[in-house]
């Protein structure tokens, strides 16, 4: 059995999992629905993103405190992620094998970023310091005021970009380019360059999320390579139908994997993930909440 109290903050904890892996899944599911590529250099993202966070806020680094480093690491991957699609993916993307291709690509761009930041800040676990001390009671439950912070900033995030594919011009077009790419260059947009928006605002989504993570986690190299997993899991658990959908299967991916960590252990929560993966896409293979049309 489980107390009410452990249950609320088993669920509190999941929710925070959930925020983080809905910020990862949808720079991941906007590469995906886009360009029709799984990026393997994600993970790489979040761990560059976080790195160049702490360059700019920690003391030891920058010291301009952690707002200025989460702003500059966002807008330095969202420009680094135009600069990976060009060099990585767009001298392949009229390519009959691009998916092969791609998979080739940004395994490499992967493996350069880790080995890179390696050089660079070394192979020693660095943190950043978290957004707020105290906490905030909830009637029977006390949440960190960081991991409430946390959560607001990533409905803020999500919302944002929900406008921007709904509301503006550039938004709309990516959307276009989603549902029939053939259709979109027909009509006179830009296609090459929406995929380079696509791949510069999932590269800044990466930096938001490797940001967060370093606030709550060690930070190291290799650190965006479970992030890349889970952010895999719930993309395929999910499904790709629409903007709502990853984000929705991020949740219970989080809410899973916290209340799987109390039962069953660390090790152990890997195996329930990826079953209950496995279950969802034999009984629906578009994902829990998609169909078989790929757009945003």
């Amino acid at each position: 059995m489980i107390g009410f109290d452990t249950f609320l903050a088993v669920a509190a904890g999941g929710l925070v999992l959930g925020a983080i892996y809905a910020l990862m899944a949808a720079g991941l599911a906007a590469i995906w629905t886009t360009l029709g590529i799984f990026n393997f250099a994600h993970g790489a993202f979040i761990a560059l993103g976080a790195y160049i966070g702490w360059s700019l806020a920690n003391a030891q680094a920058g010291g301009l405190g952690l707002a200025v480093g989460a702003i500059g690491a966002t807008v330095a991957m969202f420009f680094f992620g135009i600069a990976f699609h060009l060099i990585l993916v767009r001298p392949f993307e009229r390519r009959a094998d691009i998916v092969t291709a791609s998979v080739i690509t940004t395994l490499a761009g992967a493996t350069i970023i880790e080995n890179a930041i390696n050089l660079i800040w070394g192979p020693r676990s660095k943190q950043l310091a978290r957004m707020a001390d105290g906490e905030v009671d909830f009637g029977a439950l006390s949440l960190p005021m960081n991991d409430v912070i946390l959560i607001g900033l990533v409905i803020m995030t999500l919302a944002g970009l929900g406008w921007f594919l709904g509301r503006t011009r550039s938004g709309r077009a990516m959307r276009a380019v989603s549902q029939n790419r053939e259709a979109a260059e027909f009509m006179g947009l830009d296609v090459p360059r929406l995929f380079a928006l696509a791949f510069g605002i999932s590269a800044a989504m990466a930096a938001l999320a490797g940001i967060f993570l370093g606030g709550i986690r060690f930070m190291a190299p290799s650190m965006g390579a479970d992030p890349l997993m889970k952010a895999l899991l719930v993309v395929i658990f999910g499904g790709i139908a629409r903007f709502t959908s990853p984000i929705y299967a991020a949740l219970i991916v989080g809410l899973v994997e916290s209340f799987s960590n109390y039962f069953v252990g660390l090790y152990w929560t890997p195996a329930v993930l990826f079953t209950m993966m496995i279950v969802v896409l034999f009984l629906k293979p578009s994902g829990l909440f998609g169909h078989h049309q790929r757009t945003l």
